[in-house]
Formats: structure tokens, C-alpha cells, sequence
């Protein structure tokens, strides 16, 4: 037992030394503790270089969400931490077996996803366990059986790797599927999931019952953190006064510096700061820092971890490197896919790395192409293997850098380039593609700024309005890498002028304002907003613009462009001597709601430290006119005071005899979670599910004792007893809900569900009921044939409507269920107002499901003619209206 798990340690940690894996496979005894050790030191350079901050914030919460097995975590690039966060993993199991001496505990199991695809497409395996048994690009095989019953018995922590890197969307929805049938056949097993935001579909996981994480940049006390304790790592007890000298300069300049602070928030180029500050103060230029961070990668890094070069490659330079890897960049920037791929054939890296070494000249230089392949993966971490034979730039940034430095050499060196080919063939090219514009801006900040003077100049002319005036909000951030704008002062000064009448943006058109998920409305608040923050970030050093931000704030008649001053005034000029007084003004003056709240949560978050600010929120939540705000005040007191010790006697306050049901739920939210170790918590939350006289806070009780109790032994007996038994609809419906989510593998979980879905009295309650059935028990060989009962024969069209949506959700593109789809979208006899988010009209949602999932059948244009002339709904026949000339037919 003991080799078979060290063995799995392995099986996570494919690219240690081949050294450890041939004695691993040589010996039937291995010294466990040993080897265990030279992987422990192995991987002490990941935790101190890079993501120990995220990922320790994504691994509490995975610890601490008992309820959760299953989880997605997304991240934005290649490299940025997916296979960091894994072995992050398996080294807290290296240590927590050394430390308890405990070799049975839960073992970490890694399936790369690009290796199973390619496993099961080449049929070598069919399912996961076979591919433990005999896949050929499994790194160890392990018994299908006995891997089987570990499973089983939950003894595992099982990892699915690299989401993003199954490129066919066809091929990734098989794998989510088999992950969720995976899931199902193994519930007492923890699952993970990474992937890259270009690889993330939400619904599909979601739908699974997947929680998903984000791993997000570092925040600025973490961002100190990190360079304290990588000093603390890097420098000797002797070399005190050194550590000090290079601790302080690091932390200054990314105090002083805007760009550079917007750098720091990424663990990896914080680590490369950190190892560029040992030996020269930081440039102030992100292109400057990105250059200088590549020469330690491509020059430096080997020599930091005493690695032995590679003679046969010691003739290319780190200057070679870099040339070679902005032709890479420009060839993946005007392939096909360009920058959003960052992906290259293995064949055409080669021909790229092979044609430039034959420049130099250098003998073999197919085989050193090949070798420096290897380095620029292995040893560099420039590159990385994305399976298939593909390659790509570990982090974005990097892809970024060489791309722009590569047309900056061929404007400035070579000559190929003029500015008015630079603006039209490279700017007017791509300023529509949000995913070139940090390419744009790193040209900007490498050129002479009375070039982006003209770049300005050509991006304010064009009409941006179709998109949302991005050439605009381009131009800011391009101006933003310009160190002395005086040179281009009046063009400086049009773009504020235009940014600064987007604050007053409007359609041209008569729209309705109300309700607020109306399309007009949100782009109309999108590009107000956007442009105060882009102001209030391009502008942030002027004085001029801090008073504008505050008229803003206080004057403007639209509170979305009130409520984004407030919030930019208070995290750009936070340490503006009268910004506490302002913001309390506004928090208690504005009259809208909406400003007011922003302005407390600004007040809490920035000044929580004031004595008199705990005294002030217990104001708002009680003396300001909304509910809203007074919740908001609520939240805010219990997140920063949640250690005072008369804060939950306050919070019991708030949840028992305010007035409006948001605010008592807000404090109840605070109080169960932030509380719910206090003996008479559990208690006092039962007696608000069943006493109170409110509904909305009742059903609050529910869903926050079964969120936070859900370990305590009567919880589940008391969910029950509620979903089927308690005569409050608003009781039953999150015992119905909560049932599902905690405790859904009880037998008696789905009787009372199924029993719920069919016969409880209230409509509310059938259609949780309905959409809970589908959600978790979708195999059992009832549920179809109960949701096509409810989607066809129930009294009410809140329920019916719930029950079509569940059978397009979870049995897709299914023939059989057309007829339902239709009939409804032709009969359903509907008749109320038409509320989307509320009350949503089942014949629209029934047509919108055809169009998506059967747009080939014989029967669907005629039926969608057919709606946009006839059907009784006015909303109906503009939807159907809108896909007709989306069709163009």
C-alpha cells in the first residue's frame, strides 16, 4: 500500500526528475520518507515563486465547503496556475502524510484531459479507469479493480486537468458528461476541475452541481505578504540588512508606480520583479519590466536554480531567444485563430526555431531547434505543451510582449512599418478585438509618444459606436503608457472631451428605462460607467479630474454615472484628506438608493479602521429611507466588525424587529455564518423558520441552518419534516431545495421530492420541486416521464413553463420531445403579463428551445412565421420577429 501511493504522488508530478522515477520503478522497496523529501524540496520552489496566495485562498475554501465535493477552477492562462495549484495538492498530502504518519489517507489522483482524449480516440481505453489501467500516455497504471474500490470507499482526491486543452467542443461536452457521470457513480470522492477561461462553459458544470472557483490577482496586502515572505526565503539570516534594502525598494516602486502595481497582481510576474529587484532597481515601463522579466527567464532562471546548461545550446544567446520568440508571437498573432489561440503547431515552432538558427549559422540546426524546444518548455517556462502537438506561450503576457515588441522592431529597426501602416494595418486592424488591445497599448508605451499622439488621433475619428465605443476606452488606456503626455497635451485633452461627453451617452431612440434588464438600459449604463472609469484610472494624478469625479458624484442626473464616481473617487483618491467626510455626505444626501449604498460600502471597506465608522453603519442600517441601503449597512458592519463583541447581539436585533424583510435576512446571513459556532445559533435560526411572521425571512432561516448545520445530525430529519410535512409553502420551498443540495443520496430525498413535484398544493413549490428533480436525480427512470407530465398536464403555467425548460436542460436535442415543445408554443394557454425574470410566458421559452435545438426540423420556420404574425403575446412576436431576420428569411 505504501509504494502503490507514492506511487500516485508520482502519477501527480510527472515532470520530476526522471532520476526518483527510474529508482521508483527499479526497487520493490523504496524508502517512502526519502523520496518523499526530494519531492517535498522539489516543490518548495513552486510554493515560494509562484500561486502559494490564490491557491491557498482557493484550497480554504475548498476545505471548509464540507457540503461540496465538486468544483471548477478557472484561470485565465496557460500556466497561471492550473498545474501549480495540483501539485500544490499533492505536496499538502506529502506533508500531511509525514506529519500524521497516516499513508491511507485520501490520495491525489491527476487525469490530464488532452492525454485521456488522446487515449480514447486511438481506443486504448473507454472510460476513466481504463485509463489508470492501460493508457499508453498514463504515466503509471494502476488496477481498474482495486483503483475502483479506493474510489468507492472516497479514499481519493481526483483532479481532471486542462478542460481548455480538449480543443473540439464536441469532444469537451463528452468529457464534462463522463466527468458528471463519474461524479455520480463515485459521490463520496472529491472532484477538481481546471481550466482556462477560453475553455469555461458555466452552465454545463454548473448544471452538475460544480462549484466554480476563480483564482483572482492579488490584492495588495497579499501582494506585501508575498514579497516579505519570498525575501525571508531568498535571503540568509546574514544578509539582513540586504533582504531590508531589496524588500523596501521592491514594495516602493510598486507603490509609486501604476503600471507596475497592475503587474504585481499576477503571482508569476511578481516573482519575476522580485528576482529582477536583486540586481537593479525596476524600470517604470511595464514593456521595459516584460523585456527585462523575459531575459531572466530565457537567461538568469537556470543559473537561480543551479541547473547545469545544456552545452550543445550554450552558442544561442538569450538575445537569439528573444528574436526568435517575437517571430513566434507574429506568426500566432496572424495565423487563423491570432492572439485569442495562443496556440502553435509543434511543426511550424520547429520551422520557425530551425530557419532562424540556420540565420546565425549554427551547425545541426534542426536538433538544436528540437533541444531548445525542450528548454523553452522544461527549464524556461516560456512555453508549454498543450498536447496534440501544440504548443503555446505559458502566460499571455509573454505572447503579448514578443508580439508588440516584433512590430515595434519592424517600425522602428527594419523600417517595414511606417506610422501610417502602424495605425491603419495594425491599430485600425485590430482596435475592434478586445483581446489585441494590451498588444496596442504595449506598442504604444514602447514608441515615441508623438507617434501615439497620431495613433490617438486616428482612434478618436472612428465610429465606435457599434461597438460600444471601444476605439475610445483603447485610446485612454494607450494614452495611460505615455510618460510625459505634455509632448501630446492637446490631443490628450480632445480625448478627455470625448471620454467626459460618454458620461452623457444616450440612444437616439425613445426606450423604456424601466425595468432594468431591458438591452438599452444596460448598454446605455455600460458605456457611462465605463467611461468614468476610464477617466477617473488615465487621469487619476490630475486635480482637475478628482473635482469633475466629485460634481459627478453629486450632480449628475443618472445615478449609474453618480454611483461610478463614487466608487472611483473613493479607490482612486482614498487617501484624500476629505474623502471620508464626502462620502458620508453622499451616503446620507444622494436620492438614490443605489449611490447611497455604494457610498457605504466604500465608507466600510476604506475607512473601517475610524472609530467613529462602526457607529455610523449602525446609522444607515437603521435611519436611512430604503431597505436596501439599510441591508447593505448590515453586511458591511458584520464582514469589518464581526470580532466586536456587542455586533451580534445587534445583528439578533436587526433580524428580529426591523421592519423589512431584506434587512432581517441580511442579519440573519451574517449571523449564521459569521456565528454559527455559539450554542444558541442553531436554536434561535429553527425558531425563525417556523415562528417568524414573515415568509421571505423564514425561508432565509431555512436555507442559512441547512448551509451552515448541515454536518449537525437532526438537520436533515428536521428538512424533511418541513419539505413534506409544514403547511408554509415559503418553509417548504427551501426544504425542498436544501433537501436536494446536502442530502440527495438519502432514499427518502427524492420520494418527498417527487411527492412535492405532483402533489403539494402550491405552484411556487411545484416547480421547485420540478427543477430539483431534474437537477439531481435525471437517471432516475421516473423523472422524465414526471417533468413531461408537469410540462404538459399541470394547472399552472409557472409550473409548466419550469418543467419544459428542465426536459431542453437536462435531456437535450431529444426528438422525442419536440411534439412537447411544440404544443406548448403553440397552445399553452397563457395569458398574463409578460415578466422574463418572473413570470416568464412558457409559449416564448418553448420557442426559443425549438430554435436552438431543432432549427432543422421540418416544422420550425413555419411555426416561427406563424408566431410572428399571430401569436396574442406582443413580446412573443417581436422574439419571433427578431429570429426571422436574424434568419433572413
Amino acid at each position: 500500500m505504501l509504494t502503490q501511493n507514492v506511487r500516485q504522488v508520482y502519477q501527480v508530478l510527472p515532470e520530476l526528475p526522471k532520476e526518483y522515477l527510474r529508482r521508483l520503478q527499479e526497487s520493490n522497496q523504496l524508502d517512502a520518507e526519502f523520496e518523499l523529501e526530494k519531492i517535498k524540496e522539489e516543490l518548495e520552489g513552486y510554493k515560494r515563486n509562484y500561486l502559494e496566495q490564490p491557491i491557498r485562498s482557493v484550497l480554504n475554501v475548498i476545505r471548509q465547503d464540507k457540503p461540496r465535493k465538486n468544483y471548477l477552477v478557472i484561470l485565465g492562462d496557460p500556466g497561471s496556475g492550473k498545474s501549480t495549484l495540483l501539485q500544490y495538492l499533492a505536496l499538502d498530502w506529502i506533508e500531511q502524510t509525514l506529519t500524521n504518519n497516516d499513508f491511507n489517507l485520501p490520495i491525489p489522483l491527476l487525469i490530464e484531459l488532452r492525454n485521456y482524449v488522446r487515449d480514447r480516440d486511438a481506443g486504448t481505453c473507454n472510460n476513466f479507469l481504463e485509463y489508470y489501467h492501460k493508457g499508453p500516455n498514463c504515466f503509471f497504471h494502476l488496477n481498474q479493480h482495486k483503483l475502483h474500490e479506493q474510489l468507492k470507499a472516497g479514499n481519493a482526491l481526483v483532479m481532471f486537468d486542462g478542460l481548455d486543452e480538449i480543443f473540439e467542443l464536441a469532444k469537451r461536452e463528452e468529457v464534462i458528461t463522463s466527468i458528471h457521470r463519474f461524479t455520480n457513480e463515485y459521490p463520496d470522492v472529491q472532484v477538481i476541475v481546471t481550466s482556462r477561461i477560453i475553455g469555461y462553459k458555466q452552465q454545463q458544470l454548473r448544471d452538475a452541481e460544480f462549484r466554480h472557483l476563480m483564482l483572482q490577482d492579488l490584492e495588495p496586502a497579499q501582494i506585501k505578504d508575498f514579497i516579505e515572505r519570498w525575501h525571508d526565503k531568498t535571503f540568509s539570516q546574514a544578509e539582513e540588512r540586504d533582504k531590508n534594502i531589496k524588500r523596501e525598494r521592491l514594495q516602493r516602486v510598486i507603490n509609486e508606480s501604476k503600471a507596475i502595481a497592475e503587474l504585481a497582481q499576477n503571482p508569476l510576474l511578481l516573482t519575476m520583479m522580485a528576482i529582477l529587484n536583486l540586481k537593479r532597481e525596476l524600470p517604470r515601463d511595464r514593456g521595459e519590466l516584460y523585456k527585462d522579466a523575459s531575459e531572466v527567464l530565457l537567461h538568469n532562471w537556470d543559473e537561480g536554480r543551479n541547473l547545469k546548461p545544456d552545452e550543445r545550446l550554450e552558442i544561442i544567446d538569450y538575445k537569439d531567444k528573444q528574436a526568435m520568440l517575437r517571430q513566434v508571437a507574429y506568426q500566432m498573432q496572424t495565423s487563423e485563430k491570432g492572439l485569442a489561440g495562443n496556440i502553435i503547431y509543434g511543426d511550424d515552432l520547429e520551422a520557425i526555431f530551425t530557419k532562424y538558427l540556420q540565420s546565425i549559422p549554427v551547425n545541426d540546426a534542426r536538433d538544436k531547434a528540437r533541444r531548445l524546444m525542450k528548454q523553452l518548455r522544461d527549464r524556461n517556462f516560456i512555453l508549454c505543451f498543450l498536447g496534440a502537438d501544440y504548443y503555446a506561450f505559458v502566460h499571455r503576457t509573454f505572447l503579448e510582449f514578443f508580439c508588440a515588441s516584433e512590430f515595434v522592431r519592424q517600425f522602428e529597426k527594419e523600417r517595414s512599418i511606417t506610422i501610417e501602416g502602424l495605425k491603419t494595418e495594425v491599430f485600425g486592424k485590430y482596435w475592434h478585438d478586445e483581446t489585441w488591445h494590451e498588444v496596442l497599448r504595449l506598442i504604444a508605451g514602447m514608441i515615441g509618444e508623438k507617434f501615439v499622439g497620431e495613433i490617438l488621433e486616428y482612434l478618436m475619428v472612428q465610429d465606435g459606436e457599434e461597438e460600444k465605443f471601444i476605439n475610445l476606452f483603447l485610446a485612454a488606456n494607450c494614452l495611460a503608457e505615455v510618460r510625459n503626455r505634455l509632448v501630446i497635451e492637446s490631443t490628450a485633452t480632445k480625448l478627455l472631451n470625448k471620454l467626459k461627453n460618454l458620461t452623457k451617452y444616450d440612444l437616439w431612440y425613445y426606450y423604456y428605462s424601466q425595468p432594468s434588464y431591458r438591452e438599452e438600459t444596460k448598454l446605455v449604463k455600460e458605456i457611462r460607467t465605463q467611461a468614468v472609469t476610464a477617466i477617473a484610472t488615465t487621469w487619476q494624478e490630475s486635480l482637475d479630474i478628482k473635482i469633475w469625479l466629485k460634481q459627478r458624484a453629486t450632480q449628475d442626473d443618472n445615478y449609474f454615472v453618480r454611483r461610478a464616481a463614487v466608487k472611483e473617487l473613493a479607490n482612486h483618491f482614498k487617501d484624500d484628506s476629505d474623502n471620508k467626510t464626502w462620502l458620508k455626505e453622499c451616503a446620507t444626501q444622494d436620492s438614490d438608493s443605489d449611490v447611497r449604498s455604494a457610498a457605504v460600502e466604500e465608507l466600510a471597506n476604506h475607512f473601517k479602521d475610524d472609530p467613529d465608522t462602526k457607529t455610523w453603519l449602525k446609522q444607515r442600517a437603521t435611519q436611512d429611507d430604503r431597505w436596501f441601503v439599510q441591508g447593505i449597512a448590515v453586511k458591511e458592519l458584520a464582514k469589518n466588525f464581526k470580532d466586536d463583541p456587542d455586533t451580534k447581539t445587534w445583528l439578533k436585533q436587526r433580524a428580529t424587529q426591523d421592519d423589512h424583510w431584506f434587512v432581517r435576512s441580511a442579519a440573519i446571513e451574517e449571523l449564521a455564518q459569521n456565528f454559527k459556532n455559539n450554542p444558541d445559533t442553531k436554536t434561535w435560526l429553527k425558531q425563525l423558520a417556523t415562528q417568524d411572521d414573515d415568509k421571505y425571512v423564514r425561508c432565509s432561516a431555512v436555507e442559512e441552518l441547512a448551509k451552515n448545520f448541515k454536518d449537525d445530525p437532526d438537520t436533515k430529519t428536521w428538512l424533511k419534516q418541513l419539505a413534506s410535512q409544514n403547511s408554509d409553502s415559503s418553509v417548504r420551498c427551501p426544504a425542498v431545495r436544501e433537501l436536494a443540495k446536502n442530502f440527495k443520496d438519502d432514499p427518502e430525498t427524492k420520494s418527498i421530492i417527487k411527492e412535492r413535484a405532483t402533489q403539494d398544493d402550491n405552484v411556487v413549490v411545484r416547480g421547485v420541486a420540478v427543477r430539483e428533480l431534474t437537477k439531481n436525480f435525471k437517471d432516475d427512470p421516473d423523472t422524465k416521464s414526471i417533468i413531461k407530465e408537469r410540462a404538459t398536464q399541470d394547472d399552472d403555467e409557472y409550473v409548466r413553463c419550469a418543467a419544459v425548460q428542465e426536459l431542453a436542460k437536462h435531456f437535450k436535442y431529444q426528438l422525442e420531445l419536440f411534439d412537447i415543445y411544440y404544443q406548448c408554443a403553440v397552445n399553452d394557454p397563457f395569458k398574463d403579463s409578460h415578466d422574463p425574470p418572473n413570470n416568464p410566458n412558457p409559449r416564448r421559452i418553448a420557442l426559443e428551445i425549438i430554435i436552438k435545438q431543432f432549427p432543422q426540423h421540418e416544422q420550425t420556420l413555419p411555426l416561427l412565421r406563424d408566431k410572428a404574425e399571430n401569436d396574442p403575446d406582443e413580446e412573443v412576436r417581436e422574439f419571433a420577429q427578431k429570429k426571422l431576420k436574424q434568419w433572413k428569411v
